[in-house]
């Protein structure tokens, strides 16, 4: 891959597209990662945030015994050959009633690899909301609530933050709007967009095994990898192209999600924003120098996507990515 393939490839990533899931640079010690599958080694939830014209969410009453009659949000597991939003378009329905569509990624959750909760913003294009007349073992039914005073008891308060975090973006975006892109993959992986900057100079870590490419990292399931969460595979990568111990690492958030769920692919691809600097800078104005001969540092010379990159960087313009 020529540097205007690795332009134009940093630019889809950039914009929010996919990119197909090649090979892996990095992986798990031992054999490597298996194929992931929903209800096997992977779970996958999502979660609608509704907010009328009036502050208010759109909430549902929990059906199931341990926490029938309390209130949440929409969510769910996908299931096997979804997608994302097939995913949550399901979740809407049979909980709340409504049809509706994802406006953007709000916010990726995860508790290792084997756990990851996709949040949306959404909106309502059509049904019915769902009465107590039609309760189910799906809910009870579905009500709007003010923002600001939601009904007791919750099933759980995690999701104040998530409703707030919506509100927020509603009132001024942090990020553009980021939807999932339909490519497969059989993996749980990353792809780095790992950055070194100096003043107004970008610098881009790639692969060059085969073609040069932006690197992806799988996650494994080793108990270490679980506890650790899905940033343990971003270090095993650097670890092995850069020494770390003089290096301060950040994960700055996601630049966009590929998923297809079709065809026995319940694999993901998160494409995460990650900067490199000196703990120490001192005068250093140079990326840390690269071991060994499968990765190097790129230039970003296009003025268009120094600037984007840049920005993102300084703006935190991405999709928040907690553990």
């Amino acid at each position: 891959m020529a540097s205007e393939d690795l332009a134009g490839a940093l630019a889809a990533v950039l914009g929010g597209q996919g990119l197909r899931v090649q090979n892996c640079d990095s992986g798990p010690a031992g054999e490597p990662p298996a194929p992931v599958r929903l209800r096997k080694n992977v779970c996958y939830v999502v979660l609608a945030v509704f907010l009328n014209e009036q502050d208010e969410v759109l909430l549902i009453q929990e059906a199931k015994r341990e926490c029938r009659g309390s209130w949440y949000l929409p969510a769910g597991r996908m299931e096997p050959g979804e997608t994302i939003v097939e995913a949550l378009q399901r979740e809407v329905k049979e909980e709340a009633g409504l049809h509706c569509e994802p406006v953007t990624l709000l916010l990726v959750e995860e508790r290792g690899p084997s756990w990851i909760r996709f949040v949306f913003l959404a909106r309502p294009t059509g049904g019915i909301l769902k009465t107590s007349k039609e309760a189910d073992a799906e809910s009870l039914q579905a009500a709007w609530y003010p923002r600001i005073s939601l009904p007791t008891p919750l099933r759980a308060h995690d999701i104040l933050h998530l409703v707030e975090l919506a509100a927020q973006y509603r009132q001024q975006a942090r990020h553009p709007l980021i939807l999932p892109q339909e490519l497969p993959c059989s993996v749980v992986c990353q792809r780095l967009v790992a950055t070194f900057t100096n003043v107004q100079t970008v610098w881009v870590l790639v692969g060059t095994v085969g073609m040069p490419h932006l690197p992806i990292t799988a996650c494994g399931f080793t108990p270490m990898e679980q506890r650790g969460g899905i940033k343990v595979a971003v270090l095993r990568l650097l670890q092995e192209c850069l020494t770390l111990h003089n290096l301060a690492v950040e994960t700055k958030g996601l630049l966009g999600l590929q998923h297809l769920g079709k065809e026995h692919t319940d694999g993901i691809c998160l494409n995460v924003l990650v900067t490199v600097a000196f703990r120490n800078p001192g005068i250093q104005d140079e990326p840390p120098k690269v071991l060994g001969e499968n990765y190097s540092w790129w230039k970003v010379m296009e003025g268009d996507l120094q600037t984007q990159l840049l920005q993102k960087l300084q703006e935190s313009s991405v999709v928040p990515l907690n553990r």
